[in-house]
């Protein structure tokens, strides 16, 4: 899927021979809590013992990549799995508060369960660009957020790959807004615990390679 500027003459991101960025999204490996809580901003939740053992297999699935950065959200659960890719590259891990999760107010800590039950959890489902958490932030804006974080990105690390690990919403919203969804559609998208999903953004625009990757991405090494 590709979206292009205004003029631009290809569907690859690129413009005047300038190879796009190749973003790898991330969304981090499972906790305890990943599926029963609504974990949000809660400090000190880490990867459980299953989680390691994804991060350490996604970081083997990107070993072979010519990947030049990896920026992670601020959660120790990112972090994590942030560092288990960066250690093939012998990288360190750049922390990016635009990659933080959203920030979910009153109902962070909350069993999704319970929280599926109120009329709210629908609005977040069907109209999602409508909603503001509690206590927390509007949908817009965390999708702003983490869309400027990812331009910057972008522009700070032209044609190389480069590796950002957040959580799902942030990475769903971000995958909306460079494919041409409405926010409203970006529940229709499923990441995965430890899933990769590819873009490669230049001045021309954005293309999607792959989405919610959880197998041999391989492929890669000859796509660009």
């Amino acid at each position: 899927m590709a979206v292009e500027a205004p003029g631009a003459a290809v569907t690859d991101g690129r413009v005047g021979g300038t190879a796009p960025t190749r973003l790898l999204l991330v969304r981090h490996a499972v906790t305890a809590q990943t599926g029963p809580l609504l974990s949000g901003r809660t400090p000190g939740v880490d990867l459980s013992e299953r989680g390691r053992e994804q991060a350490a297999a996604l970081g083997a699935r990107l070993a072979a990549l010519p990947v030049a950065a990896v920026y992670s959200s601020p959660m120790e659960r990112t972090v994590q799995t942030a560092e288990a890719v960066a250690a093939h590259h012998g990288l360190e891990v750049r922390v990016d508060e635009g990659l933080i999760e959203a920030d979910y107010g009153d109902w962070t800590g909350a069993a999704l369960a319970d929280l599926a039950r109120s009329e709210l959890w629908s609005a977040v489902q069907r109209t999602p660009s409508r909603v503001r958490f509690p206590g927390g932030e509007p949908l817009t804006v965390m999708q702003s957020r983490v869309v400027g974080a990812l331009d910057v990105l972008v522009a700070s690390h032209p044609g190389q790959t480069v590796v950002a690990v957040s959580h799902a919403d942030p990475l769903k919203a971000a995958i909306a807004h460079y494919t041409g969804l409405h926010l409203d559609m970006f529940q229709r998208l499923v990441l995965s615990p430890a899933s990769v999903s590819v873009l490669d953004v230049g001045p021309g625009g954005a293309s999607l390679l792959t989405c919610n990757a959880t197998a041999d991405l391989s492929g890669l090494l000859t796509a660009k």
